[in-house]
């Protein structure tokens, strides 16, 4: 498993995730949604912002099952999915991950046939609190 890169502005997305909770980041000042996280808003400039909890439930935006797999640590466990999800309560915010077929699934788990554009899915936490999604 390849472990993410954190920086300062991210590191409370991952903080959260390896408890099961999924959240963005917002500005403190107008409340705009915003991902990836950054240490200013794009809309009113304000370097105020707070961590809010989302349900974890979206749409699959757009997804790719890639082949031949990129990188030799995933080769294993093609054919696989990597999907962009639009949050249902935050439909700016778009995050990359997979569909899987159940909590702790292996990445190939889920017949690359079953996924669909606007697909509805939640998000259920991986090794190491790694947002995943599965077919609601």
């Amino acid at each position: 498993m390849l472990n993410p890169v954190t920086d300062t502005d991210g590191a409370p997305f991952w903080e959260y995730a390896a408890r099961g909770e999924l959240r963005v980041q917002a500005c403190g000042d107008c409340g705009e949604p915003r991902f990836p996280p950054r240490p200013c808003c794009p809309h009113c400039q304000s370097f105020a912002n707070e961590w809010r909890p989302v349900s974890g439930r979206g749409r699959v935006w757009s997804y790719v099952v890639p082949h031949p797999p990129l990188l030799p640590e995933y080769a294993e466990q093609a054919p696989y999915n990597v999907v962009v999800v639009e949050l249902e309560d935050a439909p700016r915010i778009r995050l990359v991950g997979n569909v899987v077929s159940h909590a702790g699934a292996s990445l190939g788990s889920l017949e690359p046939g079953r996924l669909r554009i606007g697909a509805r899915v939640h998000v259920v936490f991986g090794e190491g609190g790694l947002p995943q999604w599965v077919l609601a």
